[in-house]
């Protein structure tokens, strides 16, 4: 029995991560934005793999505000929230409250359930690049990459990579850094997340939405941090329809 247990492990394992060695879609971070996105490009045939860094997906949504697990979500999402049967209560305005571990759970369950193939304890240390473009990830295990190990990495092929790292657009940062390119922002670097406005941070996570780079796309916190928008707290309806867009835009892009 415990032989079986084990073979069952690994052999289930190796045939995942094999079969994601070259994908349609790297997803980088499996916060909210992520999470979304992962659901939409797998609900459209395409083969997408998501890459976390923490035992669990989710980023912030788990922890609601200052560990009050309710966030707040306004009317314009809502129907991203009926299509991934969250339940809400109206609040004030246009202006929803949900239960965030219900909320998070719902997203991991349903991108899962899409297709996307999700995989935990995970790190992102490079990217492929080839002739000018993102053309995939340099991976290794999450503690490796914390205890600074030198343990040599795998690569995962891919048509496009989202960098969903939150605030600190990791991937961004790395591609940046190490080939002396320029990003679609104003300044050509990462301009750095500001300080927080709601209002203004709802709006701009979606505008700053975009290919930054051919192949890298951004998405969630990590588009305001490269473009240099505002950050917004526990509201999430920016995250989600960033999720959305950024699919959208891909789903677009390969079908060309």
């Amino acid at each position: 029995m415990e032989q079986i247990v084990s073979s069952g492990i690994i052999d289930s394992y190796f045939k995942k991560i094999k079969e994601s060695l070259s994908v349609d879609v790297a997803i980088v971070g499996g916060g909210p934005s992520g999470l979304v996105a992962a659901y939409y490009l797998a609900k459209k045939g395409l083969k997408v793999a998501m890459f976390e860094r923490k035992l669990a997906p989710g980023g912030g949504m788990w922890g609601g505000a200052m560990m009050f697990n309710e966030i707040v979500v306004q009317k314009g999402a809502l129907q991203i929230l009926d299509e991934f049967k969250i339940d809400y209560t109206h609040y004030e305005g246009d202006y929803y409250t949900l239960d965030s571990v219900q909320a998070t759970s719902s997203l991991i369950y349903h991108a899962g359930k899409a297709g996307a193939r999700i995989f935990n304890c995970t790190s992102v240390e490079d990217v492929v690049f080839h002739n000018n473009k993102v053309s995939g990830i340099v991976l290794n295990w999450a503690p490796v990459h914390r205890e600074r190990l030198h343990v040599d990495p795998l690569v995962i092929m891919a048509q496009a990579v989202i960098d969903g790292t939150g605030h600190d657009c990791d991937i961004a940062r790395i591609l940046e850094r190490k080939n002396n390119i320029q990003l679609n922002t104003v300044s050509g670097k990462v301009q750095g997340e500001r300080s927080l406005s709601v209002d203004e941070a709802e709006r701009t996570t979606v505008e700053n939405t975009k290919e930054i780079f051919p192949g890298l796309y951004v998405s969630g916190m990590a588009a305001n941090g490269v473009s240099g928008g505002f950050r917004m707290g526990p509201i999430f309806g920016g995250m989600l329809l960033s999720g959305k867009k950024v699919a959208a835009l891909i789903t677009s892009q390969i079908n060309k």
